[in-house]
């Protein structure tokens, strides 16, 4: 598999990928056109805030599983279309989550003390000491939008200056700003009306863009200085500039824009009290070291189809340390169970039960329709499109959870329905290794290992039958690996036989034309 690169990446974060024995292609510097041509043959897209990963651009891909983005932001990404393709889109939320909040702050104090002034004055030959004299931190409110990763950190490292922490933030409790030694404003009127210093943390969002604009800026106090780190965007940066130049509020720190890069601005005005950066927050080499290494074993997993941490698209809550092993489990029953389907598919049921009940199950129903439908369509699907492909085939679905206590601690249920059938897997994760066991087919009881290449047989209950199977995959040239045999409740049994390669056709039609077997199905993994 390809990985193709299109902007500068810690290159020890893309080692792990080489290790895991993929191509990583460093192209930098492409032209859309030039993108446009790579971008075939690439199964992941690894880049950071320049690539524009377009609709137009997700067409062209044929073989695109995942676009990784080595920061936070992703904006630059086409998340639609992305996910209506089923390309993963990942991100590295907390590599340089410190390193944009210590940014936020260092602005925040050259703003307070007029420090990139009195520097550039200096360095001309100005001595102007008296024109440049500041305001101190400690002992003001600080007010922090949004209380995220990074606003939890600049409020933990403003706590030793002695300033009194207000916050604006509707998802957080006031229980838990208060464990952050922050108090709550019930609107962002009330915080601009209530501070000396604000400083923004929040995504870009629909909902967030042009957040602070010129009638949140008319609550403000006239010396309140203002201090954008996040996103660009959430700050209307023409109501910025006119809320300095008519002096309704006294500074601005901006280190992103509305617009990247962003060279022209009405707010890059010397008789303004702003200081500006291109975009530095993450620029530290401890941050650049994460982010590349965040990224490279978070595309690693969306290449191995495990479970992705960081992917922002799935539409399942993530998966603890609990339930995360029985994803896999969930995708191989539900491959089973398609596979043993021999008509369109009405509905499925995911059942999880045991220890794994207790929490939230939503990414092991996303995993077992993922593992049902790539049996049954050509489409490309993945954890991503999978409730949206299988929703327009008109399959319904249901999950629920239950107690268990049989003889493991949890066991992942996948049931499928067709107009005439019904089959049920079940599966569990071994706890040494998380290695996938199929505990039961329908009635049978089973043990079957994990594998790549699966032949189920449902015959009578009679002697001689592993014998005939055995001998036509003999002449069949089938090698076998393993074999599970289970009885059910009635005069039948089934054997689960792990061979070498995929069971070509003329041996399944034998097979089916033998006396005394009901059916066989030959299941791959590929």
């Amino acid at each position: 598999m390809r990985v193709l690169v299109t902007e500068k990446i810690n290159d020890a974060g893309l080692q792990c990928l080489r290790d895991a024995g993929y191509e990583v292609d460093v192209k930098l510097g492409l032209s859309p056109d030039e993108l446009k041509k790579e971008i075939i043959g690439a199964h992941a897209l690894i880049i950071r805030s320049d690539t524009q990963v377009s609709a137009d651009l997700l067409a062209a891909a044929d073989v695109l599983k995942a676009v990784g983005r080595a920061g936070v932001g992703v904006d630059n990404i086409d998340s639609v279309a992305a996910t209506a393709k089923g390309v993963m889109v990942i991100n590295a939320p907390t590599s340089n989550i410190t390193s944009a909040a210590e940014h936020a702050v260092a602005l925040m104090f050259a703003l307070a003390r007029k420090i990139p002034n009195a520097h550039r004055d200096l360095m001309t030959g100005q001595w102007n000491r008296s024109k440049y004299s500041g305001v101190e931190i400690s002992g003001k409110k600080i007010g922090i939008v949004g209380l995220g990763h990074v606003g939890a950190i600049v409020a933990s490292q403003l706590g030793g200056f002695d300033a009194e922490l207000l916050a604006y933030d509707p998802y957080v409790t006031p229980e838990r700003a208060e464990k952050m030694g922050v108090s709550l404003c019930s609107t962002i009127e009330d915080l601009f009306a209530s501070c000396d210093v604000i400083t923004v943390h929040l995504p870009k969002t629909p909902e967030t863009l042009n957040l602070i604009n010129a009638d949140v800026l008319k609550n403000a106090k006239p010396h309140l200085l203002l201090i954008n780190a996040a996103r660009g965007g959430i700050v209307n940066e023409d109501d910025l500039a006119t809320a300095l130049k008519e002096g309704i509020i006294a500074g601005a720190g901006l280190d992103v824009y509305s617009t990247e890069p962003m060279t022209d601005s009405p707010l890059f005005d010397e008789s303004l009290n702003v200081v500006v950066t291109p975009h530095l927050g993450a620029s530290t080499t401890e941050a650049q070291e994460r982010a590349g290494f965040d990224i490279g074993q978070q595309v690693l997993l969306a290449l191995s189809d495990d479970f992705v941490p960081f992917a922002l698209n799935l539409q399942a809550k993530g998966a603890n340390s609990v339930v995360a092993p029985f994803i896999n489990v969930a995708q191989v029953c539900g491959r089973i169970a398609a596979g043993l389907s021999s008509s369109a598919i009405n509905s499925v049921d995911v059942l999880a039960q045991g220890q794994i009940s207790e929490h939230d199950c939503s990414m092991l129903t996303l995993a077992a329709i993922t593992g049902i439908l790539k049996n049954t369509t050509d489409e490309p699907v993945s954890l991503v499109n999978a409730p949206d492909v299988a929703k327009a085939r008109g399959i319904s679905i249901k999950d629920s959870r239950e107690t268990y206590s049989g003889g493991y601690l949890s066991r992942v249920v996948v049931k499928v329905t067709t107009s005439d059938q019904t089959f049920s897997v079940t599966g569990t994760a071994l706890r040494r290794n998380g290695e996938v066991r199929i505990t039961q087919i329908d009635d049978y009881a089973m043990d079957v290992p994990q594998s790549s290449h699966l032949l189920i047989v449902e015959n009578s209950d009679t002697p001689g039958m592993v014998g005939k199977v055995g001998t036509i995959l003999g002449a069949g040239s089938v090698n076998i690996d393993d074999m599970s045999l289970g009885r059910g409740e009635k005069s039948t049994s089934m054997m689960v036989i792990a061979t070498s390669e995929h069971v070509p056709d003329v041996v399944l039609d034998e097979l089916v034309n033998t006396e005394g077997i009901n059916y066989a199905r030959s299941i791959s993994f590929d």
